[in-house]
Parts: C-alpha cells; sequence; structure tokens
C-alpha cells in the first residue's frame, strides 16, 4: 500500500536546489581563492624580503575596512531574523544599512589604492597584493549587487516573507563567505606583514 504526499510535503522533502548551488559555487571560490593565498604565502616564503623594502603595508584603512565588513554580518542577519518574523520593512532597513557598509568598504579600498605608491605590476608582491584584493573587491561587489537587488524585488508585496525567503538567506550566505575571506586575506596580506 502505499501512501500519496500532498505536493507541500512532497516539496519539504527536498533541499532547495538553488541553495546547494549557492554552496558548490561558494565551496568553488574558496578553491580558487586558497589557490591565491597558496601563492602568496609561497612567494612571501622564498622572497628574502617581504614586502621588499618602500613598499609598505598600510595598516589603518584596511583595519576601519575590516570593522565595517566583519560588522555588517551581523547587520545583514538582523535583515534574515526580521523576514523571519514577517518584517519586510526591518529586512530593508538592515538590507539597506549592509548595502551602505558594502560600499564604503569598497570606497576605502579605492583610496587606499590611490594612496600606496606602487601599482600592479610593480613587483612580485604589489601582484599579489593587488589580485588578493581585488578580487575580494568584486566580490564585495557583486554581493552588494545581490542586496540591492533584494531591495528591489522586496516592493513587490508578498515577494519575500516568513515562508518564502531563500533569495534573502542565500544573499546572507554570500556576504558571511565574503567576511571570512577578507578575514583570512587581511590577517595574510595586512597584519602578518606589518608584525
Amino acid at each position: 500500500m502505499t501512501i500519496a504526499t500532498t505536493t507541500s510535503e512532497h516539496h519539504e522533502a527536498h533541499p532547495d536546489l538553488r541553495v546547494w548551488g549557492l554552496l558548490t559555487f561558494l565551496a568553488s571560490e574558496s578553491l580558487m581563492f586558497g589557490g591565491f593565498f597558496a601563492t602568496y604565502l609561497f612567494f612571501k616564503a622564498i622572497t628574502p624580503v617581504w614586502p621588499p623594502e618602500g613598499m609598505e603595508v598600510e595598516l589603518f584603512v584596511p583595519t576601519i575596512n575590516t570593522v565595517i565588513l566583519v560588522s555588517s554580518s551581523f547587520v545583514i542577519h538582523l535583515g534574515d531574523v526580521a523576514i523571519k518574523k514577517n518584517n519586510v520593512k526591518g529586512m530593508r532597513l538592515w538590507y539597506g544599512i549592509t548595502a551602505i557598509m558594502g560600499a564604503i568598504f569598497l570606497v576605502g579600498q579605492v583610496y587606499e589604492y590611490t594612496n600606496l605608491g606602487y601599482g600592479l605590476t610593480t613587483n612580485v608582491f604589489s601582484n599579489c597584493f593587488y589580485i588578493l584584493t581585488g578580487f575580494h573587491g568584486l566580490h564585495v561587489f557583486v554581493g552588494l549587487l545581490w542586496m540591492l537587488n533584494v531591495l528591489w524585488r522586496s516592493r513587490v508585496p508578498g515577494h519575500y516573507s516568513a515562508t518564502n525567503h531563500t533569495g534573502i538567506e542565500m544573499a546572507e550566505i554570500y556576504w558571511h563567505f565574503v567576511d571570512i575571506i577578507w578575514i583570512v586575506l587581511f590577517t595574510l596580506v595586512y597584519v602578518l606583514n606589518i608584525f
């Protein structure tokens, strides 16, 4: 004897493949960043002076950027908590604040680039520096666009709710990934080169 299941019961039995797709994508991005980190550490290990003489790594602006980016992970989570309580306005508020924090991070990165005194092709250190921070900056920009997309879609009544919020959760997962990568990058490229 077989028992028929309703569509909703059948749907709940299977995980959302969009989330699995995102997690697979983030796993591949983790491998790419891992390769960049390994390359950076390899060159650091074989180079007698790293960073080279005259190639100072400033810590002030990147530290402010780190505080902003790590804090934004807590802020975006408040948006997820709000939508799970069916509070669309609260979600918009927290996602809007997170988007502003992401934009400030990018402005800080551009400010840092314009004041470094060396470019992408100056030497191996500068090449590694710009590729790591630039590739991460690209991920921050994509996350910012994703948040703006969530905010745009939230204009439609009922698009997001306590029972329909996968897009919001996926944006949050992506943003946490961006933050974790930055913490590793900040430690390797900035903190370890100062001390």
